[in-house]
């Protein structure tokens, strides 16, 4: 079914939904929107582990176990998208001194300046995505996005 039959027009909501309903139904075009930024990632960097990089450098270093926490992903998955990163050195993991167990992860040089790449790589795609929008209008997604991750 095409786009405009089946989601109505931008702003409009259908088949009598509600606007919570409707609101369910664009996020699901999120999920279209992730994938295709993703496709600007650099060849040898998947999702996942741009994913891992990303939550190190927001929320600084950080055990193994607190990272699967942050993502909400299994420790098992976290922990491939660890050992991918580590052997291209983006990040490094060094002995946790609280206990000699575990292990402490942290970004490196190499992985501070990839992520550097994949922003203005994101930011190259948004730019072309969105020529046409206004300032405003991109000013207005903004801050309602913001607002609706921080009502989760």
């Amino acid at each position: 079914m095409p786009e405009a039959t089946r989601w109505g027009s931008p702003g409009a909501y259908t088949d009598d939904a509600t606007p919570h309903e409707e609101l369910a139904r664009r996020l699901t075009g999120i999920g279209a929107v992730k994938r295709e930024l993703s496709r600007n990632l650099p060849p040898d960097c998947p999702p996942g582990a741009a994913a891992v990089l990303t939550v190190l450098d927001r929320h600084g270093e950080m055990r193994l176990s607190r990272l699967a926490d942050l993502m909400a992903v299994d420790i098992s998955v976290t922990s491939r998208h660890v050992s991918h990163i580590t052997a291209r050195g983006w990040i490094e993991r060094e002995p946790d001194p609280g206990d000699g167990r575990c292990r402490i992860l942290r970004l490196t040089p190499a992985g501070r300046a990839l992520l550097a790449e994949i922003g203005a790589r994101y930011s190259a795609a948004l730019e072309r995505a969105l020529h046409d929008w206004s300032a405003q209008d991109i000013d207005v997604l903004n801050t309602l996005l913001a607002r609706l991750r921080s009502s989760f």
